[in-house]
């Protein structure tokens, strides 16, 4: 299929990228892009299972940590409905002083995040405390009239209809149009009220169950340092004026600092507001719950290597602080990793891996043999028992039952261990490994943790803590090892609760050395003779050298000693156990790709070669030439690439021209050449401009026939 104009091309070519939205595609696309035909549909169902599973638990997960924050707006909220509503002393001064409620909430600068954290507090006030609820941004709300308008509309829940031969803006309820002013707004409110009020006592009883009496009208601010400061200013100052007639509160989203409220307006505009701050959980404390939740744990059998954990991580700390961005990101890498690896349908739950281990085909069993992970494990394995696991489909199937059933065992001790040794390195003055749990995870990731200095620093500053931060620590670790279900860690929990009863039996041994210790000291103090004081000195020194542990000591040691064993036996590398492939995604340089936008390589990419994206045989070209049948903006493109940094466009034309018409003369119905050099005149305009729209070309005003180029090297 040809076309004259890349953006023409671009919807009528549809790539098979393997970057899919797997909400609204089907298991036959699916089957489509793969690059293995075999078992698609099971991969497709279990990609889309599993990420079911994901997402319903980053969403308990996230409305759990804005739990604390709703609850705190909701008593916020009914304490300034309280005071309305009961006419008290408090409300009265309030009214006289013309002050709104406002709640200012700080939700930081990971603005993505905003929507989900809005929509939460929009469901919970409507299903709870109020039908009315407004949510208004600062595109939509350029002047006061069409705040106005916006927010009646929305409490009104109608379709805005707006005269623009009129002065005053109106909303169409009904049959009748009502001006989009305060007043108004106060007359539908109580009309609203009176005639809830006016209804049969089961529907008055089944309202009130759900929604407060006389509920107030709560309007959010989505992006409040969006909005210009006049339009704040009136609002506010109208707003005051009516209190007394309206239970009115304001929620200032923020996203910088609530220092923003003073600076956007004067202080005869901010003392009308009753301000009440309120602070969200930090993005990095999201970002920890959700890594803590979905990666350590046992539940999912999909995990992130280091490299593409880390890629995550730093576009997080470095872009945007959007958690939504990072579990989108988490979703492309399951996507990615059913897609590109034909033995991801084994990356299942343990109660599923017999079942489909022997339903394996010959060809993936050989994909199987050619894992580097099980090749390495094949050479570790007697001649025998070599020459069944690469000539047996049987053998090797119980092989594989066995080697994925011992990988989600190694799971499962591996959180274990890793959260224990966090109790560790987080209780430390200085954090060599890191405060957060999923920076201590990407070390034990990366390498043999207990080989880099950082660890070793960790093991010296642990063996100078103190015995009550000791037992505390040690405590933690039994509640954690007691947590898992087999019967693996018995052995470890009875040692660490025998250190624990060792350390109770200490304290009186330990008050008689202090007692000895303390004599030195003394003996010290009498000595005042210069010889006798560096003697003594010197003496003490030596002493202190050849001192004997004291058995606190020794137990201190013996302690980190034991859990620096439990991390050598358990925390081993993932990329160093077999079949970790099949549930590992390593492919950190593809979503790279995927998430760091390189867009001057895109666009130079899809110009200079078309069939790239377009995946267009014709337009495949060898040897650096240029196709006839390209889009128009492709062929300008190439022949700009040849010039200098003034183009000729009476040159340039007339290239366009010959390169075209070499299609054209094919043509036996090729109107007159008057007609097509017209055309071809107008397509070398459209392209001309296009590129020229892409920042490639500018007119020169050295010469009105010349076009400058203002791009240059390869991409």
């Amino acid at each position: 299929m040809s076309t004259c104009s890349v953006s023409k091309g671009c919807f009528v070519f549809k790539p098979s990228t393997k970057k899919r939205r797997l909400s609204d595609k089907t298991a036959h696309d699916f089957r489509c892009t793969s690059n293995d035909s075999e078992d698609t549909e099971l991969r497709f169902v279990t990609c889309q299972s599993l990420w079911n599973q994901i997402k319903s638990e980053t969403e308990k997960i996230q409305e759990n940590l804005n739990k604390q924050l709703l609850d705190n707006l909701v008593s916020f909220l009914s304490r300034s409905h309280s005071d309305f509503q009961e006419k008290t002393t408090e409300w009265t001064c309030r009214m006289k002083f013309r002050e709104i409620p406002t709640a200012a909430l700080v939700l930081g600068v990971n603005v993505t995040d905003h929507d989900l954290t809005f929509r939460g507090l929009s469901d919970v006030l409507q299903d709870n405390i109020t039908p009315y609820v407004a949510l208004l941004e600062a595109k939509d709300c350029p002047g006061i009239k069409n705040l106005m308008q916006k927010l009646m509309g929305q409490l009104m829940k109608c379709d805005i209809d707006v005269d623009s031969l009129e002065d005053e803006d109106c909303v169409q309820v009904s049959q009748n149009r009502i001006r989009c002013s305060m007043p108004s707004l106060i007359s539908w409110y109580d009309s609203v009220t009176k005639k809830t009020d006016s209804e049969t006592p089961s529907k008055k009883r089944n309202s009130s169950s759900r929604h407060w009496q006389s509920p107030p009208v709560v309007v959010i601010f989505r992006d409040m340092e969006s909005f210009t400061t006049k339009v704040l200013q009136d609002f506010i100052v109208i707003s005051s004026q009516h209190i007394h007639e309206l239970p009115l509160v304001l929620i200032f989203g923020i996203a910088t600092s609530p220092m923003i409220i003073h600076r956007l307006l004067p202080h005869s505009v901010s003392s009308l507001l009753c301000i009440e701050l309120f602070q969200s959980l930090s993005c990095k404390e999201h970002l920890s719950t959700i890594i803590d939740k979905l990666l350590l744990t046992s539940r999912f059998p999909f995990k992130l290597g280091e490299k593409v954990l880390q890629v995550l991580i730093n576009i997080f700390l470095y872009h945007d602080f959007s958690v939504q961005n990072f579990i989108k990101g988490f979703q492309l890498c399951i996507v990615e990793h059913f897609y590109s690896q034909p033995l991801s349908v084994l990356c299942c739950h343990l109660a599923d891996i017999k079942k489909r281990v022997y339903s394996l085909s010959h060809n993936q069993c050989e994909n199987i043999r050619r894992l580097p992970s099980f090749r390495r494990y094949v050479e570790k394995q007697e001649s025998g028992k070599q020459i069944e696991l690469l000539t047996n489909d049987s053998f090797l199937k119980e092989e594989t039952e066995k080697l994925l059933e011992d990988l989600h065992v190694y799971h499962e001790n591996y959180v274990r261990i890793l959260r224990c040794l966090h109790v560790f390195t987080s209780s430390l003055p200085k954090y060599p490994l890191g405060k957060q749990i999923r920076e201590l995870h990407c070390a034990c990731l990366e390498n043999r943790v207990w080989e880099t200095e950082e660890y070793e620093s960790s093991l010296q500053l642990a063996r100078m803590l103190n015995k009550t931060d000791l037992v505390t620590i040690l405590q933690q670790c039994v509640e954690i090892l007691m947590s898992s279900s087999g019967k693996e860690f018995d052995r470890a929990v009875g040692k660490l609760k025998e250190f624990l009863t060792q350390f109770q039996n200490l304290e009186a041994e330990a008050s008689q050395e202090r007692d000895v210790s303390v004599s030195p000291q003394k003996e010290l103090q009498k000595k005042t003779d210069l010889y006798h004081l560096q003697k003594t000195l010197l003496e003490l020194k030596e002493s202190r050298r050849s001192k004997k542990l004291t058995k606190f000591e020794m137990l201190r040691f013996e302690v980190v000693d034991y859990i620096d064993s439990l991390v050598r036996r358990y925390l081993v590398p993932a990329d160093q156990r077999t079949l970790q492939e099949i549930v590992y995604f390593n492919g950190a340089a593809v979503l790279r790709g995927h998430l760091n936008a390189a867009p001057r390589t895109a666009l130079h990419t899809a110009l200079n070669n078309p069939h790239w994206y377009l995946k267009n045989q014709a337009l495949r070209c060898d040897g650096g030439g240029i196709s006839n049948k390209a889009p128009d903006i492709c062929i300008v493109y190439k022949l700009h690439l040849e010039c200098g940094r003034l183009i000729n466009l009476v040159d340039w034309l007339e290239a366009f021209s010959t390169v075209v018409m070499a299609a054209e003369e094919t043509n036996a119905d090729a109107a007159s050449s008057d007609q097509v050099d017209d055309v071809i005149h107008a397509r070398f305009i459209r392209a001309v401009s296009e590129l020229e729209l892409l920042g490639f070309i500018k007119p020169s005003k050295q010469k009105t026939d010349h076009v400058a180029r203002l791009t240059w090297g390869g991409c």
